[in-house]
């Protein structure tokens, strides 16, 4: 039991350095875009994306994952 708990911190462990790493990545793209002027040009590129992305979260949270006509 010991060993599966071990294992589950260290998986815990790598998931929470991959997202901080992600943050940090995430975070230094968008100081240089703003160095260089060019956020604002970014976020519209950007915005219709993440409002897809939003209408595909809210769809699957109220559909929940296992109705609905998904492809597969």
């Amino acid at each position: 039991m010991e060993t599966y708990l071990n294992l589950m911190l260290v998986r815990f462990g790598l998931m929470a350095a991959g997202l901080v790493v992600l943050a940090l990545v995430v975070f230094g793209v968008a100081l240089a875009l703003k160095r260089r002027g060019r956020l604002d040009q970014a976020r519209r590129y950007a915005d219709p994306a993440a409002r897809a992305a939003l209408r595909y979260a809210a769809r699957r949270l109220t559909d929940g994952p296992n109705r609905g006509g998904g492809r597969r």
